[in-house]
């Protein structure tokens, strides 16, 4: 039997993260066992992804369901059907509620693309480089009930420099390719 953390990531689009720890897992710099790709989107890329490298996928629509209290139950069944410990955002679109959070209390983690506190929530490499910042980066943390606000577990920033965005945003991909299972790493060595 694996002593290895089970866990299930949620994405909503193209799931470049998803890939990242896949590859991590497979190359054995990430001590994990990558049981589920969750999606609320059907026809997001992260499914192809997850197929190719051998990953159960679920895609569910938010809107087929009265309340997201209703999803987050379903859900959280799910997870826990399969043992499912810690759950990692990777591009997933939605704020996590009460029912998820309670189950996996301090075993949710996110990855967002900004140096948080400055600028959460949506478009935050836009929000960035529309604020004349300085820096760019990105942050791992915890996911609480707010957008963005859970304590932060690590962050890598950058010189913006007059850099555009496809520029940044690239070296944005770089950092969360390498940041994330190298931070997830360290989670589960506590």
């Amino acid at each position: 039997m694996s002593t290895k953390p089970k866990i299930a990531i949620f994405a909503s689009g193209n799931g470049s993260n998803f890939q990242a720890i896949a590859d991590a897992i497979a190359g054995g710099s990430l001590q994990a066992e990558l049981v589920l790709a969750v999606t609320d989107k059907p026809q997001a890329y992260v499914i192809e992804r997850a197929r190719k490298a051998g990953v159960a996928s679920f895609a569910f629509k938010p809107s087929e369901f009265e309340s997201k209290q209703l999803y987050e139950q379903m859900l959280k069944e799910k997870l826990q059907e399969l043992g499912v410990e810690w759950i990692v955002l990777a591009g997933y679109m939605r704020l996590i509620g009460p029912v998820l959070l309670a189950a996996y209390e301090n075993r949710i983690v996110n990855i967002h693309p900004s140096v948080l506190p400055a600028f959460p929530g949506k478009d935050a490499i836009g929000q960035t480089l529309a604020a004349g910042a300085e820096r760019a980066g990105v942050t791992v943390h915890f996911v609480d009930a707010g957008m963005d606000t859970g304590s932060i577990i690590t962050q890598q920033s950058f010189l913006v420099a007059g850099r555009g965005r496809d520029e940044v945003e690239q070296q944005i991909h770089q950092i969360e390719h390498e940041l994330y299972p190298a931070t997830l790493q360290q989670l589960f060595d506590r």
